[in-house]
């Protein structure tokens, strides 16, 4: 058995110590993201049977301070898909106003979700230090675009809808680049193999995140140096870890900056398509 609580403790309040930079904060998140990775799995040796405590401020919810809003404090704003398997606080162990999170399917920058980042590091440069687009294995928005992109008659069951359209569309960039990626990887007979498709999605989906931290930089103007990082990462919806599947993978939980131009993208999208997670898809391992 195991609880997960959220604890206030009068005798020893928790300490409110924002991270120094956008370094410190990435790697509070990649902490709290394996401490909840870990928790029912034997196999990392430090599986937790009973309870986990997650601290926070009465103050963060207004209950110690009648009368007064609390004051936004997050160190951490997060572009995030809207599926409900991504739970965001919990799978980074963190508590109430820790994270500025904006949550639309298929974590596609859409002009509300560029207005909630843009109000994020335009008022709370007080305590905000990184900028996080977090995209999550199955996604439905970018399986439905592969599908329509592999299918193109499938696209008629979305045509008539324009808000979904409107989401679909904004994919299929991503789509595109993922199927141009495995064929420049693996050859022209690439999308014979069974498992071509959802090698497809989950590459899209990672391309997805990527492009989209990228967009995001250029349109915030967070170019280098700054300050504020922008950086994605990949939710797993099995393992519970946040990491994006590379060939060279330095760490399995990680959250990494995008590439800054073509090249970088066409780098990314070789180290992607050779990675363990597509090459199994694929039938490769």
């Amino acid at each position: 058995m195991i609880e997960i609580v959220y604890r206030f403790d009068p005798e020893h309040p928790p300490s409110r110590i924002q991270p120094a930079d956008a370094e410190e904060a990435r790697k509070k998140l990649e902490v709290g993201n394996y401490e909840f990775a870990v928790l029912l799995d034997p196999r990392s040796g430090h599986a937790v049977d009973g309870s986990v405590v997650v601290p926070f401020d009465l103050q963060d919810i207004g209950i110690d301070s009648p009368g007064n809003a609390p004051r936004q404090q997050p160190f951490a704003a997060i572009l995030g898909c809207a599926d409900a398997r991504v739970p965001t606080e919990l799978i980074f162990s963190r508590g109430c106003n820790e994270m500025f999170v904006v949550r639309v399917a298929g974590n596609v920058l859409s002009r509300d979700g560029l207005g909630s980042m843009d109000y994020a590091v335009e008022n709370l440069r007080g305590s905000l230090r990184l900028l996080v687009v977090l995209g999550h294995s199955q996604c439905g928005a970018v399986t439905a675009a592969a599908d329509a992109f592999l299918n193109p008659s499938s696209y008629l069951n979305v045509a008539n809808n324009h808000p979904i359209r409107s989401i679909v569309n904004t994919l299929f960039p991503a789509v595109r680049t993922a199927a141009d990626t495995l064929e420049r990887t693996w050859g022209r007979d690439i999308e014979r193999k069974p498992g071509y498709r959802l090698a497809l999605i989950e590459t899209a989906i990672i391309m997805n995140a990527a492009m989209t931290a990228r967009m995001l930089m250029q349109e915030l103007s967070l170019q280098q140096p700054n300050p504020l990082k922008v950086v994605y990462g990949i939710y797993d919806l099995v393992s519970r870890r946040v990491h994006v599947p590379r060939s060279v993978e330095k760490s399995p939980t990680c959250l990494v900056e995008p590439p800054l131009d073509a090249a970088g993208f066409l780098q990314l999208g070789t180290e992607v398509a050779r990675s363990s997670l597509i090459q199994g898809l694929l039938g490769f391992q």
